[in-house]
């Protein structure tokens, strides 16, 4: 039995993490680290009464590191880092759910963060957790970087597609989100009157998940990233235009994906809905070859707070530690 704590654990991708990870048949939530230390878990969280009998702590590296095997961090941009050096050394593995280990570039971090890399070198030791592309790499891994939501959606798409991209034509992508993936935070702007029957884009053209995607397909193609936000509680919808260099058939291209327990390639013309995985962590890929502008047009569709964080994060654990990848995570989306 794999002995799990999670940092950050009342936040929308913490408290997430901890419903899928209390219904793992390997694993066992020991360790909860959260501002409101000597609550009952369950007191602050009542969906998981009778489920979890543990309470919430204080951040002791020692104590932490001695009760665990794996530690994920959930936390805003910049928190888990110093926490993380903290736990160097003393031989627990560290998947992060937040973005401090994602970049590589330290000078694009800090430029889209608008903070300083304060450990560099844990950056340099981490693999990205995108079990698809990473599997053996994550297979040896202490330091994972879970990646982020945004980015799940757009470069499980295009990955296997982009080498086939003109490098001179930026690649378009617009993202639909929930107002989950804006956290648990207060915030005016995502307010029930200002968010109901309602939708807007933001970040347009700094949004800090634009150098995540850019160096998972490949470091030389830009793309122009444009995120909205929905009045939905939970689900992201992306649709990319890219502009090959050549005819090609996706259809071929995405065979890549047939064994892969947890992206679905529809036929040419199909296209996904959040309906159809949300709440799983699937991600499902539809696309379409325009013949009139030559471009290719790909929608992709996650459950931002499963298949965007928890649920991927879970994969990473089970790819890890060597357990069955759909360990933990075998369900079907909510519909409705």
């Amino acid at each position: 039995m794999i002995r799990v704590g999670i940092v950050g654990a009342i936040g929308y991708a913490g408290r997430e993490f901890i419903r899928l990870i209390i219904g793992h048949p390997q694993a066992q939530l020991v360790c909860a680290i959260e501002m409101e230390a000597g609550k009952k878990l369950q007191d602050v969280l009542p969906n998981l009464r009778k489920l979890v009998d543990i309470e919430l702590e204080t951040f002791n590296p020692d104590v932490v590191a001695q009760k665990c095997d794996v530690v994920f961090f959930a936390l805003p941009a910049g928190k888990s880092m110093p926490l993380i050096a903290e736990l160097d050394k003393k031989g627990v593995v560290v998947m992060d759910l937040g973005s401090d280990l994602r970049i590589k570039d330290a000078n694009a971090y800090e430029k889209f963060y608008k903070i300083q890399y304060t450990h560099p070198e844990f950056v340099a030791r981490s693999v990205y957790g995108l079990v698809p592309w990473y599997r053996e790499q994550i297979k040896k891994a202490d330091f994972v970087a879970v990646p982020g939501c945004f980015p799940i959606s757009a470069i499980l798409p295009l990955r296997p597609l982009v080498e086939h991209a003109k490098p001179d034509i930026p690649i378009v992508i617009d993202s639909v989100s929930g107002v989950s993936g804006a956290g648990r935070s207060l915030n005016e702007l995502f307010h029930f009157p200002n968010m109901n029957e309602n939708m807007r884009a933001y970040r347009i053209g700094n949004h800090q998940h634009v150098p995540e995607i850019e160096q998972e397909i490949g470091g030389k193609y830009q793309v122009q990233f444009t995120p909205h936000v929905a009045p939905l509680t939970r689900g992201i919808l992306s649709t990319i235009t890219l502009r090959p260099t050549k005819g090609v058939n996706p259809a071929d291209i995405y065979k890549c994906y047939e064994k892969e327990p947890f992206v679905r390639v529809l036929p040419e013309g199909q296209f996904p809905e959040i309906n159809f995985v949300r709440n799983s962590n699937f991600c499902d890929i539809g696309w379409t070859y325009d013949r009139r502008t030559g471009n290719i047009v790909i929608i992709s569709a996650i459950d931002n707070l499963v298949g965007g964080t928890a649920g991927m994060g879970v994969q990473c654990l089970n790819v890890r530690f060597g357990f069955p990848e759909d360990t933990g995570l075998r369900f079907p989306g909510m519909m409705p």
